[in-house]
């Protein structure tokens, strides 16, 4: 039996008197890899904020295992989200500090390990992302996708029980989309983190995603739960049969009609 990890209730999601999203009734498990999902301006990272403790809900709340989010004092909503990751779209890096001194900051902030240790943990996470030996340097000095890596390094920092990740792949060629979708995977099978990720990219929602949410920007409510995969095949909506095939639909649109003799 999956255990729930993120149970999301009765959520609606608003700027001032404008509703984003409403409605939301979801559960994310242990180990998902799980896809939030939907066209551009549907409120995916919106989503993603109220997840991660940055915008409060018009209503509803967020279950962590059976801890509420919403309901809980600052203090304690801290205590919560220190189980958790966040690698935003950009890497987010501090411009001014190296690759060590980012990664080092969640340990220096929220653990008393002696600076010893926190190099050899720093060393570890850059390694795992691929990255061992670049302490030295700064965000400047490296590739879109490297900074996007280093900034997963620092979101592990803490051994987050759940990684919330905001359009991995956004602006990285086809060959480094691929080689973070297979790290993202390999973190999750290494590591046993649940991986809630905001993305558009169909490579990316087929390739490692086995759970998701579809959210719907007429609506502004969520149209369909479950497996990637078992959405298109099963799916009746044309909303998302269309947007789970744009690719294909792309291609026959591009394609030039034969001429005829």
């Amino acid at each position: 039996m999956a255990t729930p990890c993120l149970t999301i209730k009765d959520l609606t999601l608003a700027y001032g008197e404008f509703i984003i999203q409403q409605n939301l009734n979801f559960t994310i498990n242990e180990g998902d890899i799980f896809i939030i999902m939907g066209s551009s301006g549907c409120g995916k990272s919106t989503l993603l904020m109220t997840l991660v403790g940055l915008l409060k809900p018009r209503q509803g709340d967020v279950l962590f295992g059976e801890q509420s989010l919403w309901q809980a004092d600052p203090e304690a909503r801290q205590k919560i989200l220190q189980y958790s990751g966040v690698l935003f779209q950009t890497g987010a890096l501090l411009s001014s500090m190296t690759l060590f001194e980012n990664v080092a900051l969640p340990l220096t902030e929220h653990t008393g390990l002696g600076i010893d240790r926190i190099r050899q943990l720093v060393a570890y996470k850059l390694a795992l992302v691929g990255l061992a030996g670049f302490e030295d340097f700064y965000p400047s000095e490296l590739s879109g996708g490297m900074q996007k890596r280093a900034g997963l390094a620092r979101a592990m920092a803490l051994d987050p029980k759940i990684l919330f990740i905001d359009e991995p792949s956004a602006g990285l060629d086809p060959v480094s989309a691929k080689l973070m979708d297979d790290l993202i995977r390999n973190l999750r099978d290494h590591l046993g983190a649940t991986i809630v990720m905001v993305t558009h990219e169909l490579a990316s929602i087929f390739a490692i995603g086995n759970n998701s949410v579809f959210l719907d920007t007429e609506t502004k409510t969520m149209i369909a739960t479950g497996p990637p995969q078992q959405l298109l095949v099963e799916s009746e909506d044309p909303k998302i049969i269309r947007f789970l095939t744009r690719g294909e639909t792309d291609k026959h649109q591009t394609e030039k009609p034969p001429e005829h003799a």
